[in-house]
């Protein structure tokens, strides 16, 4: 009797424990459940986003703004190009550097009395020291560029067409210029721009009564010649957010296309 007791009794406990047992064994698997569950809704909802996205993932702020400027550099790279060829000013009419406004009535004066053609060689001689300068304006352009701090790239993404154009413009432009004029001033002198103006500006200020003319040209042809370059890199950014095909990489193609997905919303 005694041993049928004890036999019961240790049949009990091994029940008791085989049934503890069984519990951790249930409670672990349902936690288990609810991992793969939360897992699970997880990679859906991902899904879901990239879905609605047009199946593009937001790329996060550091790849917006890598993407801006890759814009910017590509934009650069083609305007330098277009500008540094034979007539890449001269012909272009809103690139074309006229005569200095402070001098406009000095040309005409200067038509009237037959310099006509000296007046032409002079502005074509300004749209040529453009065109020379831009031959290395790339560097320049590019230095700006990759130093340009950008705290919020979504504003300027989901900005106007040419949002990060004007940007770069309004954060970088005294630099710019700093570093661009020596350029074209070496431009300046390799064109002969002063030989072809000197000329004019003498016989003009023989005229009794007028105004004597003394522009500086280093510095007004530095400021068109920039205005010409961001006039481009605009077009070219533009061109960017609104072609797929003119995205030439991954960067731009992650960061233009998502912003594709995002308008309208």
């Amino acid at each position: 009797m005694r041993k049928l007791f004890f036999i019961l009794l240790s049949a009990g406990f091994i029940g008791a424990q085989a049934q503890g047992m069984g519990d951790l064994f249930n409670k672990a698997k349902d936690e288990i459940k609810k991992d793969e569950k939360k897992a699970e809704e997880a990679i859906k909802k991902g899904e879901e986003t990239i879905k609605g996205n047009g199946g593009v993932k937001a790329p996060t702020n550091e790849e917006i703004i890598a993407g801006l400027k890759e814009a910017l550099n590509t934009g650069t790279n083609n305007s330098t190009a277009a500008t540094s060829k034979v007539d890449g000013y001269l012909k272009n009419p809103r690139l074309f550097i006229p005569f200095p406004p402070e001098a406009t009535e000095m040309k005409k004066k200067l038509i009237k009395l037959g310099m006509e053609k000296k007046v032409n060689e002079f502005e074509t001689s300004l749209n040529r020291a453009a065109e020379e300068a831009a031959k290395t304006a790339a560097p320049v352009f590019l230095a700006s560029i990759k130093n340009m701090t950008v705290s919020d790239g979504m504003k300027i993404l989901k900005g106007a067409d040419t949002a990060a154009t004007s940007y770069l413009k309004t954060t970088t432009s005294p630099e710019l210029y700093t570093q661009y004029k020596p350029i074209v001033k070496e431009a300046i002198n390799k064109v002969k721009v002063t030989e072809n103006w000197n000329p004019l500006v003498k016989k003009y200020n023989k005229i009794p009564g007028v105004k004597k003319q003394n522009p500086d040209l280093d510095d007004y042809v530095t400021k068109k010649a920039i205005y010409g370059l961001f006039l481009l890199v605009a077009d070219e950014e533009a061109r960017i957010r609104k072609d797929p095909m003119a995205r030439v990489n991954d960067i731009l193609k992650k960061v233009f296309g998502w912003a594709d997905t995002e308008k309208g919303k």
